[in-house]
């Protein structure tokens, strides 16, 4: 499903009708067309990783289990620094965030330590991301999918911070 954007400042944004809507992330929030979609209260979904690949993947991965060919709640990655290399970026969160922001608020997932901290950084100053964004303490992947399957479904911001933090409790043996 990527289009090949998320890797450097452009991300690609799965949006609800389970496609890429593969537009410059800085843009404002909307549909395939284009148009603006404010009226739609969904919670967004802000994947954060030190890399562009693994952001888009689990991205991609999470927008697909969770389509299940009905619609699906917005989710970006934010992965990588602003020239390609490994890192993280304020200002691709910021513009990721600001894409997925439906008016329902934004969940946002961390990779690793630094990453939880450049978002904790954001939240801190206020102003760089939408108004109701919160960082969410769940495993990436697993935590995703959860995230985005609860905000596909029609959950509140709460909930879906719930299930995703949950996912910590998933068992594979």
């Amino acid at each position: 499903m990527s289009d090949g954007t998320a890797h450097g400042r452009k991300g690609t944004v799965y949006g609800r009708d389970g496609t890429t809507q593969g537009r410059d992330a800085t843009a404002g929030a909307g549909g395939p067309d284009g148009a603006d979609r404010t009226d739609d209260r969904t919670v967004g979904v802000v994947l954060v990783s030190h890399s562009a690949a693994v952001a888009a993947s689990v991205a991609e991965l999470a927008a697909g289990l969770a389509a299940g060919g009905g619609a699906t709640a917005p989710v970006a990655p934010a992965g990588g620094t602003a020239d390609g290399g490994l890192g993280t970026s304020s200002e691709l969160i910021a513009a990721a965030a600001a894409a997925v922001d439906r008016g329902a608020g934004v969940a946002v997932l961390a990779d690793l330590g630094s990453a939880v901290l450049t978002v904790k950084a954001l939240l801190a100053e206020g102003g760089d991301l939408p108004g109701d964004t919160r960082l969410v303490d769940a495993p990436f992947v697993e935590g995703a999918v959860a995230a985005v399957v609860t905000a596909s479904a029609g959950g509140d911001l709460a909930a879906v911070e719930a299930a995703a933090a949950q996912a910590y409790t998933y068992r594979k043996v």
